[in-house]
């Protein structure tokens, strides 16, 4: 044997800039991290409902249950469920037997396995390279998927005003005028993205006129309004215009389920014929990725939402999510304008969901991890739920020193 391994040649990835990291390396008594992946509570812990530690606990004791190998599809009972829960239960798609879900490890196993699909199969007539369009904030953190499946032609685009601090329907409009015939758009959490039905009507109109193919990303359906049916209102339109697409679909936030990760895959075709050979093809992908999906994630998720009593209660717990998500941006408002922090701060209010854009600039983030000890995304983005009762004040005089620091330099 040689003493040289014959791995020599592999390169060492140069590692992410995690913003965890850097939280948990900081030994500052009052860090605060913006940028926590789910749901928190007031006391900064993870959120999980009540309803869902309950039927995790009945499934631990439940002697029916065996540890068998699940189809490469998953539990059709969950995929039903939840493709039902994203589409609707009367929508036409399902109905005539053209749309169906499939079990997937987590959102990102449903990205994966439909972009590798797409790379594969999706060739529109129009073009040999397909381009694909993903939102900037998503290019660093998503893009890479996409990469690794295959696309070679990924492009950015915008929906939000990083100075008017507001969506920005035109410049995203612009930019699906412009995309050649057949591209894929990535539309990643349509729920908090902030366009109204009429805005979304016309983002659909302009890419069945330029045929080009959505692929959805639903993370936090129920966690924006507090209405499952309001929230997935884009997606419903674009099923009932007709449109062939993809979705993935993540339940880890609005189930507290982050360490059983159960996602779902919803596929809307034209005809049952061509549904059940997509199915085929992506059966064949999980037979060579995962094998055979998790079950506990997915088997808490299905009793739920196939029970109208527990779906019932798992509804209410969202509201209360959603209630105190709207509290906190009320609440950092208008300690802002106590303060006097320069600009205007309506945007806090006008977004909802979890994710919000903050409206900083690069060097009013960087003041904040340099002299406060808080840490949030290069995008700006942060996650409401990681402000509470104990931080709350800390983080509006940090924003408000931040601000004031950059105000005044750019006076002198």
């Amino acid at each position: 044997m040689g003493t040289l391994s014959v791995f020599l040649d592999v390169p060492l990835v140069k590692k992410t800039d995690n913003l965890l990291d850097h939280y948990k390396e900081d030994p500052h008594p009052q860090k605060v991290l913006l940028g926590h992946a789910g749901c928190q509570t007031d006391a900064g812990e993870a959120w999980i409902p009540p309803v869902v530690q309950r039927i995790l606990l009945q499934i631990s004791q439940d002697p029916t249950l065996n540890h068998e190998y699940l189809p490469e599809l998953g539990i059709y009972e969950y995929t039903r469920a939840a493709t039902e829960l994203a589409i609707g239960k009367e929508s036409r798609a399902l109905l005539e037997n053209r749309a169906g879900g499939i079990h997937t490890i987590g959102g990102t196993g449903a990205l994966w396995i439909g972009a590798e699909f797409l790379c594969h199969w999706y060739k529109p007539r129009f073009s040999t390279t397909t381009a694909l369009y993903i939102a900037e904030p998503q290019w660093d953190s998503l893009g890479c998927i996409f990469q690794v499946a295959g696309f070679t032609d990924i492009r950015p685009y915008c929906y939000w005003n990083p100075v008017k601090l507001t969506v920005d329907v035109e410049a995203f409009l612009k930019t699906l005028q412009k995309a050649p015939t057949g591209s894929i758009v990535f539309l990643h959490a349509p729920e908090e993205i902030g366009l109204k039905p009429k805005e979304w009507e016309a983002v659909a109109a302009t890419m069945e006129k330029n045929q080009l193919f959505p692929f959805f990303n639903i993370e936090s359906q129920g966690l924006a309004s507090g209405n499952l049916d309001r929230d997935a209102w884009a997606l419903r339109h674009f099923v009932g215009q007709g449109f062939e697409l993809l979705c993935a679909q993540s339940f880890s936030k609005t189930f507290g389920l982050y360490d059983e990760l159960a996602g779902n895959l919803i596929v809307v075709t034209k005809d049952n014929e061509t549904l059940i050979r997509i199915q085929s093809q992506l059966g064949r992908q999980i037979c060579t990725t995962w094998w055979s999906p998790s079950s506990l994630g997915a088997r808490v998720i299905g009793t739920v939402l196939n029970s109208p009593a527990l779906l019932y209660e798992w509804k209410l717990s969202l509201r209360m999510v959603v209630e105190r998500i709207m509290l906190i941006r009320e609440k950092l408002k208008e300690k802002l304008r106590i303060l006097g922090t320069p600009g205007s701060w309506e945007h806090l209010t006008a977004q909802s969901g979890m994710c919000s854009f903050i409206g900083l600039q690069s060097s009013q983030v960087e003041f904040l991890v340099k002299h406060r000890h808080i840490y949030l995304f290069e995008n700006q983005q942060i996650n409401i739920c990681s402000i509470n009762s104990k931080n709350l004040d800390y983080v509006a005089q940090s924003i408000h020193e931040a601000v004031l620091a950059t105000f005044l330099k750019d006076y002198n």
